[in-house]
C-alpha cells in the first residue's frame, strides 16, 4: 500500500463547522476554540469568513477573531472570502491566507452564492491577482465534486475543469469537496487520478463529509493517489445549509487517530484536539458526532501525536 509519510491536516471547524450552528457563538468562544486547536498543533486553521452577517450570522466578527487568535510560529490562519468586498475586509484585518469557493454543480452554486460557476470566476478575477501580488496564499474550494443535492451525480470531467480553472486563476491549492457525503473510495481514486493527470498533486486537498460513514475510507483512497492535505473539523462539526441532509465534516479526532494508527505523521496532538472539541461541545450544549469523542482511545493506546 503506497502511503505518504506525513499528512497536513487543515482544521475547518471554526468556519465550516460553526457556520452551520443554529446559535452563533461569541467572538470570545470562537477565539478560545481556535487557540485550543492551535495549541494542539494544527498547522492550518480556517478561523472565519468575510461574508455578509445577514446571510451567515455565525461568522459575524471574523475580523476580531482573526486579530485575536494567538499567532503561533508556523501557524497558518485562513479566512473565506466571497468577493472583493470580503477580500478588502480580510486584508484590513491582517489576513495572509484567503480561500475562495465555487462548485462543480451549477444548481448548487446558484443556491449557495447566487451565481453561475462562470460568474464566480469573474468575482475571483476582481481580487485574487491582487491578493497574490500582495503575497497572500490563496486556496480554492470546489463543492459537490461527487454529487449534488439538486442535480445528482456530477461528472468527473467537470470537477477537473473547475479545479484547473481555479489553479489558473491563481489558487495555490484546491480542495475537492464531497459536500453531501455520497462518494465511495473507488470514485475518489478515479477522480484523484484524473486530477493528478491535469494538476500537480501537491496542489490538491480533499474535504469529505461523513454523511454516510465513508469519509475515512475516502481519505485512504485519496492518500493512495498521492494527496497529502486533508480537511477536517474538530468534533465532526459542520454540514451545509444549502445541501439538505448533509451532516458534519470528517472529525479531526477520527482522522488523526487513523493516520497515527497507520504510522503517518501529522504533528497534531490528538489529546489537544479532544480537549478543544470537548470545550466547544460544552458551549454548544450538545454532543458532537466524532466517533473518537464517543469511544476514546483503544485499550493500550494513548492520545499523543
Amino acid at each position: 500500500m503506497k502511503l505518504p509519510l506525513r499528512v497536513t491536516v487543515v482544521e475547518v471547524g471554526p468556519r465550516d463547522g460553526l457556520q452551520n450552528e443554529a446559535t452563533p457563538l461569541s467572538i470570545e468562544d470562537r477565539v478560545a476554540f481556535c487557540d485550543r486547536l492551535s495549541a494542539a498543533g494544527l498547522p492550518v486553521i480556517e478561523v472565519g469568513a468575510f461574508v455578509s452577517p445577514g446571510w451567515v450570522p455565525q461568522m459575524a466578527g471574523s475580523e476580531e477573531v482573526l486579530r485575536r487568535v494567538k499567532k503561533r510560529p508556523g501557524l497558518r490562519l485562513s479566512v473565506l472570502v466571497p468577493n472583493r468586498k470580503g477580500f478588502e475586509r480580510a486584508r484590513a484585518a491582517g489576513a495572509r491566507e484567503i480561500a475562495v469557493f465555487t462548485a462543480a454543480s451549477e444548481s448548487f452554486n446558484r443556491r449557495n452564492i447566487n451565481a453561475t460557476i462562470d460568474e464566480s470566476f469573474t468575482r475571483f478575477a476582481a481580487f485574487v491577482p491582487e491578493a497574490r501580488g500582495d503575497g497572500l496564499r490563496v486556496r480554492g474550494y470546489v463543492s459537490t465534486c461527487f454529487g449534488c443535492p439538486y442535480e445528482g451525480a456530477v461528472p468527473a470531467e467537470r470537477v477537473v475543469e473547475v479545479a484547473t480553472r481555479l489553479v489558473e486563476a491563481g489558487c495555490d491549492e484546491v480542495s475537492i469537496g464531497d459536500t453531501i457525503g455520497v462518494a465511495a473510495p473507488t470514485q475518489v481514486s478515479d477522480l484523484a487520478g484524473r486530477l493528478g493527470e491535469a494538476l500537480p498533486v501537491t496542489k490538491l486537498a480533499v474535504h469529505f463529509h461523513d454523511t454516510r460513514g465513508t469519509a475515512l475510507a475516502n481519505v485512504l483512497a485519496a492518500l493512495q493517489e498521492g494527496i497529502t492535505v486533508v480537511d477536517s473539523a474538530a468534533g465532526g462539526l459542520g454540514g451545509c445549509p444549502y445541501a439538505p441532509g448533509a451532516s458534519g465534516n470528517l472529525a479531526t479526532e477520527d482522522l488523526v487517530s487513523m493516520l497515527h494508527g497507520m504510522g503517518i505523521e501529522t504533528g497534531v496532538d490528538l489529546a489537544g484536539v479532544v480537549q478543544a472539541s470537548r470545550a466547544i461541545e460544552h458551549r454548544l450544549g450538545r454532543a458532537l458526532p466524532s466517533r473518537y469523542l464517543q469511544a476514546g482511545p483503544a485499550p493500550g493506546q494513548g492520545d499523543g501525536s
